[in-house]
């Protein structure tokens, strides 16, 4: 993997042209030509529809380059972090973990939320599977772990020695790519003869006994058929995003494809999951800036979470 090749795929969406965007990357035509190839397999996917003039992304394309786009400022971000933290050896950096899912899309709007009201901090994230984000938590390598909880699920975090808070809320919702005409190409509502094809979480996946137990109480599995099964949710949205099935995929995650039409709701909010987001601490390893902050959020508790609005009185 080259982190270049975000470069040249954006430079490519953004002309149509491979010649052009090759004079913007610096390259041969050629040379651009390889490169994109060698993302292609590094992906797995095809990700420009070269039978188009201009030549045009796909649906994995452009996700590789809204990709590419967070995680170089992402690591822009994470530079400067290290650089101020250098030069300033007496404020700590807070550490926080979070899995993909929520990393994505959430973290970034949370914190930048959360320094509005408490003051800036120095942070950086580490997107990792949930059981290796504990584990960080738990050898004291980061502060604080963003995970999901939900009422449906009786998740191996409660079980763990661990203090959590509330910072948001999110939801697992069916999607499906959207038909010509707007409608979903697959409805969990709509009686049919055959099996929706299925875009699944592994039973691996921590975010699956989230959705599990709606789907044994509904006899969902009468309906479904498993054609693809991972344990990342971004992988999940590209399959959704191409057609290939149905997908229970987290509603900050997908906001942007809904807004654009690319995909829909593909079943009515029986099928919705509600999702919990919540801060969790080991308190022995707090430090007085760690104590400091999570009181500041224990202190919010009856404030509007990110993802839910104020309920009249």
């Amino acid at each position: 993997m080259d982190l270049t090749w975000f470069r040249d795929l954006s430079h490519l969406a953004r002309t149509g042209n491979f010649t052009r965007a090759a004079q913007l990357s610096n390259l041969s035509q050629p040379a651009l030509s390889r490169r994109i190839k060698a993302m292609e397999a590094w992906v797995g996917a095809v990700l420009v529809d070269r039978s188009r003039h201009p030549v045009m992304l796909t649906g994995a394309g452009l996700q590789m380059v809204e990709a590419g786009q967070q995680a170089l400022a992402r690591l822009d971000s994470e530079r400067k972090s290290i650089r101020n933290a250098q030069s300033l050896p007496d404020r700590g950096v807070v550490t926080f973990a979070a899995q993909h899912s929520i990393a994505w899309r959430f973290y970034p709007t949370w914190l930048q939320a959360f320094e509005d009201t408490y003051g800036p901090i120095l942070s950086r994230l580490r997107a990792d599977d949930l059981p290796n984000c504990l584990q960080d938590l738990e050898i004291g390598a980061v502060d604080f772990v963003l995970a999901y909880a939900s009422r449906r699920a009786s998740s191996s975090i409660g079980s763990r020695d661990l203090d959590s808070v509330r910072i948001g809320r999110d939801s697992l919702i069916p999607v499906s790519k959207a038909a010509p005409d707007g409608r979903p190409l697959f409805d969990i509502d709509r009686k049919q003869p055959v099996a929706i094809p299925y875009l699944r979480f592994g039973d691996a996946a921590p975010i699956s006994q989230h959705l599990a137990p709606l789907l044994a109480a509904s006899n969902a599995h009468k309906k479904l058929q498993v054609v693809y099964e991972n344990s990342m949710a971004g992988a999940l949205r590209i399959r959704a995003r191409e057609g290939i099935g149905i997908a229970w995929l987290p509603k900050s995650l997908v906001a942007p494809d809904l807004d654009a039409g690319i995909l829909v709701a593909a079943g009515g909010k029986k099928w919705h999951v509600a999702l919990d987001i919540r801060l969790y601490r080991i308190r022995r390893h707090s430090t007085a800036m760690t104590n400091k902050i999570w009181s500041f959020l224990d202190r919010q508790r009856d404030e509007p979470l990110l993802g839910e609005t104020r309920r009249p009185r």
